[in-house]
């Protein structure tokens, strides 16, 4: 197939809404990248970072196991 001149772009990171199961009230935004994962709470201006390898380390210990 001849190579278009159109691609399809990936986005930089993925955002997820994270709701209080209860309430329903928005509680912060966890953004996804390829190097981090981001946390900014509800009332926050700026997202927190942890590294992919410090997270990893983290939900290692803290953890628990689900079936998929």
């Amino acid at each position: 197939m001849p190579d278009s001149k159109y691609r399809f772009d990936e986005q930089e990171s993925y955002d997820h809404r994270i709701v209080d199961a209860e309430s329903k009230k928005k509680i912060g935004t966890l953004r996804v990248k390829p190097s981090s994962i981001l946390w900014k709470p509800v009332n926050e201006r700026k997202f927190l970072k942890v590294s992919l390898d410090k997270f990893a380390a983290w939900i290692a210990r803290k953890g628990k196991s689900v079936k998929q």
